[in-house]
């Protein structure tokens, strides 16, 4: 993913909120979301190019979902996968906290990632750019390509109108709506990330659009009071934008 934005602990009905963008180039070869054939407990879509995924749930309600840290003057040639550290998660019994310790123990062994495991009841975060698994309190929070919570225009827009949606009423539909969200920034308010200032305003809004590279799907999460599982995954079509829908739902 390159843009989760989540609410925990905060609602009357939902434990757990969650809506998501996963950005990617147009040509890397993914498997849209469903229970794996190799591991029918896990839900998530699929990197078929390293075999991992970057959001995903099991049928025990264990959550995984990850981003990159953009940092291109550090990139590791023969680093692995760190989409496998997201399905290694849900394919273990681990707590989420001793999970990200040992992860923490390689942790610079990847290329830049952001981590957060757990299920609706606790979650963790651990990114390699800094020290430490924090447990996350309840509250709103968004990750993209820096450390959680670091305000980047994309960042506080989504936390913005997260907020405001979960503070009333609202439908799936309404998350995917603020999820595509194509408003770039402000040159004056763009991070400085290496890649130069027309890549840094191509980058800048919540959901992106370029010829080569984008956001490829949307993904909400819902886990109410009761532990009942609501996960929607929206795959565009790079042509036209149009999008193909599917629903699943858990119990817990």
């Amino acid at each position: 993913m390159c843009l989760i934005l989540f609410a925990h602990k905060v609602h009357p009905k939902y434990k757990l909120i969650v809506a998501a963008n996963r950005d990617e180039f147009y040509a890397r070869q993914t498997q849209p979301a469903q229970f794996w054939e190799d591991n029918p407990e896990i839900l998530a879509g699929r990197d078929l190019e390293a075999g991992g995924t970057w959001m995903g749930i099991n049928k025990s309600g264990s959550i995984s979902m990850l981003t990159n840290y953009r940092d291109l003057s550090n990139i590791k040639a023969e680093a692995p996968s760190r989409g496998h550290l997201v399905s290694d998660f849900l394919t273990n019994n681990d707590n989420s906290e001793s999970y990200l310790k040992k992860v923490e123990s390689s942790g610079e062994s990847y290329n830049g990632f952001n981590l957060i495991c757990g299920n609706s009841d606790e979650l963790h975060y651990y990114g390699n750019y800094q020290q430490g698994v924090h447990k996350i309190t309840p509250g709103f929070y968004g990750l993209s390509n820096a450390l959680l919570d670091t305000p980047w225009p994309k960042v506080e827009r989504g936390k913005s109108k997260l907020e405001n949606i979960v503070s009333k009423d609202f439908e799936v539909e309404t998350l995917f709506e603020t999820l595509y969200d194509d408003i770039k920034a402000e040159d004056k308010n763009l991070p400085d990330t290496g890649v130069g200032l027309e890549m840094e305003r191509m980058l800048s809004p919540m959901f992106i659009k370029s010829p080569k590279y984008g956001s490829r799907c949307s993904t909400v999460l819902l886990i109410d009071n009761d532990d009942q599982i609501t996960f929607v995954e929206r795959t565009y079509d790079i042509n036209n934008f149009s999008h193909t829908d599917r629903k699943f739902l858990l119990s817990l």
